[in-house]
């Protein structure tokens, strides 16, 4: 049986954004408070600004990719992605 989420990805119905999508990671995945924080945001804005669709974790050395392109993509893959644009199932919509 498909879950809601995969159901909604196979009928290409759209999954709602979350707000600040573009400019902040998915909170549960990056608290503001996290080691680095800043410099990871920096790190994705430049990314971003170059038109890539990844860029190197300045902690982990991790590719990650951005929330553009996540956005762009138009699904959730549902693999706790950290610019993930999309709203989790339990999030409120708006």
């Amino acid at each position: 049986m498909l879950t809601e989420r995969a159901a909604r990805r196979v009928a290409r119905v759209p999954i709602p954004l979350r707000s600040g999508w573009a400019t902040r990671p998915h909170p549960r995945r990056l608290p503001p408070g996290s080691p680095r924080y800043d410099e990871i945001l920096r790190t994705h804005d430049r990314a971003v600004s170059l038109g890539f669709s990844m860029y190197r974790d300045p902690a982990s050395g991790a590719s990650v990719m951005t929330a553009g392109y996540l956005a762009e993509r138009g699904y959730c893959c549902n693999s706790g992605c950290r610019h993930c644009p999309y709203l989790d199932a339990d999030e409120p919509a708006g």
